[in-house]
């Protein structure tokens, strides 16, 4: 077999492409692959190993992939999906049925004073110039287009499809920036998923609804304290669905001492304000803060479930990481007034912390994702969850939130699922958390369902009479929009399922009327399903 020859250049979007290769050796590789009933990892290897020692050239999965795309687009081998999927990389970014889209606003003032913050001149408050997020942002000078256009060609290079995309704008406190610059900032995301510029955020969502790359929600984070029913319209203007609160600690010593600046009831009025608005509440809780101890945060962990008022969908456990740029190092540690936790006693704690997780949330992170040469002393590993994972099964403990029972890349048999229903009280109405599971327990879709106790729950006049659907989540890797699943839990029809079951319980629970918190790019969607656009919420009447 002759030698291969194989000569690279860039495309404006920093793609690879062949020029020149011997396109009989590349042909046989791809079509080897493609022939495999199983292409699991041992076979890929397998066949990529075997030619690589019969002609002294390795294919990369990257090169592997550009080679498929140019293949296919010159109809010499057809388009497989499985091939697709072994080739590409990093298949995590979008097992979850969503491409996540991460952007950093611009270094603005904060109105809070956290004596664990670290403050540069360079970032947005409370972050690292070398974190990965905050690395690209800088790249790109902050620039809203340019920081969703990159993150979409990296998806792509790598072999992912973006189609559906959530939007997590992050970067200090988001309601303390001008208005202006947050459409602004808002309306160019959407005009770097939509291929087009456009004169106004609204024109901008209208584009979206049809769009390339939809996006499917947009991640806010804010203060408790910020949060007001003026603030959620406006929210709501922007096409916000999610909101991180920066809860850190439910002790309001705790967090006097560490000079937070809001109490602990406006974080419970906060949940309130956003949970009676249908968005989605991502609480984050930090451990080992100022005046805290091992017990006291175990303890405290608890009253996020305990507490009606809280009882948030997601969670990111962020263990304080003790950097130079902070108070707390200057104050206290340096002073002796302050130890970190070791590795081994944080992994303990929060090992013990996971089994009190409800099966209605997910716990998204358990480590801010801070390079370790920035921590001083304390836990430096990044791999956190992993080494909470294997003390957890050596301890033979149990966690049973979404993010432990995702199904994945798992393929999925629609008639061999099990709809579940699991309600829960908070203080202000009756959640339902539907799901669609597997055989094995896990997660293959879910539907977040609102039953306000009174519509005086309920901030907005819009929605005081309905029923909300605050979420529906399907998982399985991520498809191509009108593509049919194969195997995938996406595009089964599992979405519409959960719709229907929602409307159905709505109605027996005594509500004529059914509404959600729809992303601009699932608009259509729920039109299918019904649903029209009124101001803020997609509604419909339940007949």
């Amino acid at each position: 077999m002759p030698q291969l020859t194989l000569r690279k250049w860039s495309n404006a979007e920093g793609r690879h492409l062949f020029i020149e290769t011997d396109e009989t050796l590349l042909l046989t590789i791809l079509q080897r692959l493609a022939a495999q009933p199983d292409l699991g990892n041992d076979a890929y290897l397998r066949i990529v190993n075997r030619y690589a020692r019969e002609t002294g050239r390795h294919f990369s999965k990257s090169e592997l992939y550009d080679g498929y795309l140019q293949m296919v687009a010159a109809a010499k081998i057809p388009e497989s999906r499985a091939l697709r999927q072994r080739l590409q990389r990093k298949p995590v970014r979008t097992h979850s049925g969503v491409a996540p889209v991460t952007v950093l606003t611009k270094p603005f003032p904060c109105p809070g004073e956290c004596l664990f913050c670290p403050t540069f001149d360079t970032m947005p408050k409370s972050y690292v110039p070398d974190e990965p997020g905050a690395l690209r942002a800088l790249q790109n000078e902050f620039d809203p287009y340019r920081q969703v256009s990159s993150r979409l060609r990296s998806l792509q290079a790598i072999g992912h499809t973006p189609a559906k995309v959530e939007l997590l704008i992050l970067g200090g406190t988001w309601s303390a920036y001008p208005r202006d610059y947050q459409a602004w900032f808002v309306q160019r995301c959407l005009d770097a998923m939509n291929g087009v510029d456009s004169p106004t955020l609204a024109e901008a969502q209208v584009y979206n609804e049809s769009a390339p790359h939809r996006n499917v929600g947009t991640v806010i984070e804010t203060r408790p304290d910020a949060v007001s029913a003026r603030e959620v319209a406006h929210l709501r203007r922007l096409g916000v669905t999610k909101v991180q609160l920066g809860l850190q600690s439910l002790d309001d010593r705790i967090l006097q001492m560490n000079k937070r600046g809001h109490t602990v009831a406006e974080m419970r009025q906060a949940v309130r304000t956003l949970r009676g608005a249908g968005f989605k509440i991502v609480v984050h809780w930090m451990a080992n803060l100022l005046g805290d101890t091992l017990e006291s945060d175990y303890e405290d962990f608890q009253r996020l479930w305990s507490d009606p008022a809280i009882r948030p969908d997601e969670l990111k456990i962020y263990p304080n990481s003790l950097l130079e740029e902070t108070e707390l190092y200057r104050q206290y540690y340096l002073k002796g007034l302050y130890q970190p936790y070791s590795e081994q006693d944080l992994v303990a704690l929060i090992a013990r912390c996971k089994v009190h997780v409800p099966r209605y949330t997910r716990i998204n992170r358990v480590f801010r994702d801070i390079p370790s040469p920035n921590i001083v002393e304390g836990n430096k590993k990044t791999n956190l969850r992993q080494l909470v994972h294997e003390y957890m099964a050596q301890h033979e403990l149990h966690c049973q939130c979404i993010r432990c029972r995702e199904v994945r890349l798992q393929e999925v048999s629609p008639e061999q699922l099990r709809l579940h229903i699991l309600p829960y009280e908070t203080d202000i109405n009756r959640e339902l958390f539907i799901s669609f599971i597997t055989p094995d327990d896990k997660v293959a879709g879910f539907l977040r369902l609102s039953l306000p106790h009174t519509p005086e729950v309920v901030s907005l006049a819009e929605i005081k009479q309905a029923a909300m659907i605050r979420e529906v989540h399907v998982y399985g890797p991520a498809l191509k929009i009108g593509t049919n699943s194969q195997g995938e839990a996406q595009h089964a029809g599992l979405g519409t399922r959960l719709v229907a079951e929602a409307k159905r319980i709505a109605y027996a629970e005594g509500y004529r009327e059914l509404a959600v918190i729809a992303a601009i790019g699932t608009r259509n969607y729920y039109r299918k399903l019904g649903f029209e656009l009124d101001d803020l919420y997609m509604k419909q009447a339940l007949p």
